[in-house]
Parts: structure tokens; C-alpha cells; sequence
């Protein structure tokens, strides 16, 4: 049996530092796996959990659940075909519902091989104060279908953000465990800890409205195409990604101001730079670097925003910082 977890979140909470986290605690004589599923159809995840040794599958634009489930499904039957597995690690999109993964998991169909486990819902408690987002339909119903709730980035929480976490938690229905944390640092225990929470949910509307301009499964360059665009849609936000050949070199200093100063809501990324690569992870004001010996084996980054923005503009204004245009 295959022990599953969910690892939800709305977009900025953590998820894939959360992640990286516990798989650097794997267990050694065990085989992990992580089903990652992203809004855009870049696949900045991937790049970053590349070298956390687990298996890893993506599922790029839009929700993993759309579509009757079929990319879903496709995913985790290649994965449970090709891979003895001990544990399975799902992270949908921050613009995910949970329901339709849950129920998934618990079919019948699926029931020989997998065991789900507690799911584990991010949260950053600065977004409680943000009507848009509490307000927004995935992110109140991943919050409903967790387990254990981590109220993570409490190194850049004001008073006021942990009051509203208290009156926020008292409020909810439920004894469920609320863990505060920095940097997705949690025990890897929690993995372990069964299923509990087994409220029904609500199906969600919101989640199958997208249009994807590209009609790519994931999006790739060759030596023909040193780079490619991909735009995707739905949930009430807008997505802009770009994928550059290993042989694209940025300037490093230009790109992190371009991150930085972009009128948007969300940049991620892993660029090759002069001194071997960096990834971006920007959500608001809150701007976090690290840089990467190991070049990746090509550049990615990816905006999303509540709105329409400028592509075209920002798009050139990005290729202006490559060393070698």
C-alpha cells in the first residue's frame, strides 16, 4: 500500500518549499513520489523539485482535476505502474478544489493500492486579511478538506496577522491541528497521521473554467526554438510563463530586478545566470532568492496575476536581459 498525502495551498502559502522540506527528510530505504500540478504550463515546480531525489510527475496548466479527472488519473496510474512506491506526495495548484482529488483517492478503483493519509493545507495568515483571496472559493474549501492546517511564514507575521489566525481557527468547525512554521520547516511525522477530517465538501465551480492558448501538455524548447510563450487562464487569474534553451544566459542582476519590479502578483522561476542559476519566488512584496550551482537544463519563469497584464511589454523587457540575444 502506497501512503498518500494532499498538500494544498493557495498560491504564495509554501507549498513547494513545504516540499522540498520534507523530502530532504525522506527516509532513505523508501521510494517517494510527488504528483505536482501547476495553473501555468511552464512547470516551475518541477525544475525546483528536480534534484530532491523522489519521482517526480507533473501536470501543467490548469487544475489536475479537470476534464472528469483525466489528467489526474493518467498521472498517477503512469506513476503507479512504473515505480515501487512507499509514499506519494500530491501538490495541486494553489488555484486547485480539493473535492474532486479526495474523492479520486478514495475510489474503489484505488483502494488495493493507495492509503490516504492526512492532508496538509498551507496557509500564510497575511492573506486572511486580503478579501479577495479569503473570499475565493478554493482557497476557503482547501482550508475545509485539511487535516492539519500550517500557518507557515511566521517570520514576516505582524501582531495583527497572528490575532486573525487565532479568531480565524477558533472560528472554524472541527478540532483540526494548526502548526505555525517558517520556511515549510514541519515535522515529517505529520505525514503519518491518519486521515481524520471527513467533512463533505463542496464540488467547487470555479475550477474548470480555463483557456490555454498553447494546447501543449508542458512546454518545451529545442535547438529550432530557443524560446516559447504559453498564456493560460481561469479561477479569475491570469498566467504568463516562458521556457528558454540551456544555451539562454541571463543577466543576473536585470533579472532579478525585472522579478522584482513586475506589476504583477506571482513570479517564479529557475534562470541560468553567469554565476550557474537562480530561482525566483516572488508573491507580493515578499521576494526570495537562491542561487544554484547545478545549472538547470534550461530557464523558466512564470507570472500570474488577478488581471490581464502587459505581456508583450513585460516579455520585452525579459528578453532584453539575455547576455547572448
Amino acid at each position: 500500500m502506497i501512503q498518500v498525502n494532499l498538500i494544498t495551498g493557495f498560491l504564495g502559502s509554501g507549498k513547494t518549499t513545504t516540499l522540498l522540506h520534507l523530502l530532504a527528510h525522506k527516509p532513505a530505504n523508501e521510494n517517494w513520489a510527488v504528483l505536482v500540478n501547476e495553473f501555468g504550463e511552464i512547470g516551475i515546480d518541477g525544475a525546483l523539485l528536480a534534484e530532491s531525489g523522489a519521482v517526480l510527475k507533473e501536470i501543467p496548466g490548469g487544475c489536475m482535476c479537470c476534464v472528469n479527472g483525466l489528467p489526474m488519473q493518467v498521472g498517477l496510474n503512469m506513476l503507479l505502474r512504473q515505480h515501487p512506491l512507499d509514499r506519494l506526495l500530491i501538490e495541486p495548484t494553489g488555484l486547485g478544489h480539493p473535492k474532486q482529488i479526495l474523492d479520486m483517492l478514495s475510489a474503489e478503483a484505488y483502494q488495493p493500492w493507495l492509503t490516504l493519509q492526512a492532508s496538509l493545507t498551507l496557509i500564510d495568515p497575511r492573506q486572511l486579511s486580503d478579501p479577495r483571496i479569503r473570499e475565493n472559493e478554493n482557497f476557503r474549501d482547501q482550508l475545509a478538506a485539511a487535516d492539519i492546517i500550517i500557518a507557515n511564514k511566521q517570520d514576516r507575521w505582524q501582531e495583527a496577522d497572528r490575532q486573525a489566525l487565532e479568531q480565524w481557527h477558533a472560528a472554524q468547525p472541527g478540532d483540526r491541528q494548526l502548526i505555525c512554521t517558517e520556511y515549510g520547516r514541519i515535522d515529517p511525522a505529520l505525514l503519518a497521521q491518519p486521515r481524520r477530517n471527513l467533512r463533505v465538501l463542496p464540488q467547487g465551480e470555479l475550477h474548470h473554467q480555463h483557456q490555454r492558448d498553447s494546447g501543449l501538455a508542458a512546454l518545451r524548447v529545442d535547438r529550432h526554438v530557443p524560446w516559447r510563450r504559453a498564456l493560460n487562464q481561469g479561477q479569475g487569474y491570469y498566467a504568463c510563463g516562458w521556457a528558454f534553451d540551456s544555451d539562454t544566459v541571463f543577466d543576473t542582476v536585470g533579472i532579478l530586478e525585472w522579478a522584482r519590479l513586475a506589476p504583477v502578483e506571482r513570479v517564479k522561476g529557475v534562470m541560468r545566470i553567469a554565476e550557474g542559476a537562480v530561482s525566483i519566488n516572488r508573491q507580493g512584496a515578499d521576494f526570495h532568492i537562491e542561487t544554484r550551482q547545478a545549472p538547470p537544463p534550461d530557464s523558466r519563469i512564470e507570472i500570474i496575476h488577478h488581471s490581464d497584464a502587459n505581456w508583450n511589454q513585460l516579455q520585452s523587457e525579459l528578453l532584453k536581459l539575455r547576455l547572448n540575444n
